[in-house]
């Protein structure tokens, strides 16, 4: 299957306010029923154990709504680990209207991140990868690696006709139409994990990938000095 690169609604705002928070309510439903959060967890708990470090600071880039990382935080608090968070999207409207003013938020680019080197220990973002050209994504990569002090998290799905079905028979579960146009671009333009390896090459990074249930892929790009690049398949 092909990779389709495809424009997201959501990217460019194509909804009234209402539809717009309506999509993103969906992205955190999809993220809890289908493995989005657990696969955050995994590579923060992962990280954990080869870096024998139980608190970190954490940027997540892309956040939306702040879903993901809020809620592995509170998971991951549980099992004895500390998430001290920053949330990073380019659209201040989905960052929200500052309910949580415990957890700073930044309207900044992925590529050009505002912060000074090695600002974070882990710099981290869920379902963005594929919004990317393997040329850009390399470009957000080096830059996650110039501001992170151990790693950069990839936390994206797997393309697959399978999954592309699963999508579909998913949109009784998606209150916004545009949902119904992301969800199904999402999985046709998202990569596989072989693909990722490739893009990643040029970086000096160890590289670790695990594939998770229900399509999703977890990347750890470690700084260099630390564990040594290579793949694995979970599942």
């Amino acid at each position: 299957m092909e990779r389709v690169p495809t424009s997201e609604l959501l990217d460019s705002d194509s909804g009234t306010p209402d539809e717009i928070a309506s999509a993103l309510a969906d992205l955190a439903r999809i993220n809890h029923w289908f493995g989005g959060v657990a696969t955050t967890c995994s590579m923060v708990q992962y990280v954990a154990r080869k870096t024998g470090t139980r608190s970190f600071s954490f940027l997540e880039v892309g956040a939306g709504s702040g879903y993901v990382p809020r809620t592995a935080r509170e998971r991951l608090g549980r099992r004895g680990l500390q998430l001290y968070l920053t949330l990073l999207d380019r659209a201040p409207s989905h960052l929200g209207n500052g309910d949580r003013p415990s957890v700073p938020r930044v309207a900044g680019d992925a590529g050009a991140l505002p912060f000074a080197n090695q600002s974070f220990d882990l710099v981290s973002s869920c379902l963005l990868a594929h919004h990317f050209s393997p040329q850009e994504l390399l470009r957000v990569v080096e830059e996650g690696l110039r501001v992170a002090r151990i790693a950069v998290l990839i936390n994206d799905l797997v393309r697959h006709p399978i999954h592309v079905a699963l999508g579909y028979a998913g949109w009784p579960l998606y209150r916004s139409r545009l949902t119904r146009h992301d969800a199904i671009a999402s999985i046709r333009q998202a990569y596989r994990p072989d693909e990722i390896e490739e893009i990643l090459k040029p970086t000096s990074a160890g590289i670790v990938i695990r594939r998770h249930h229900l399509f999703r892929m977890a990347v750890v790009a470690f700084q260099p000095g630390l564990p040594r690049s290579r793949a694995e398949s979970d599942g």
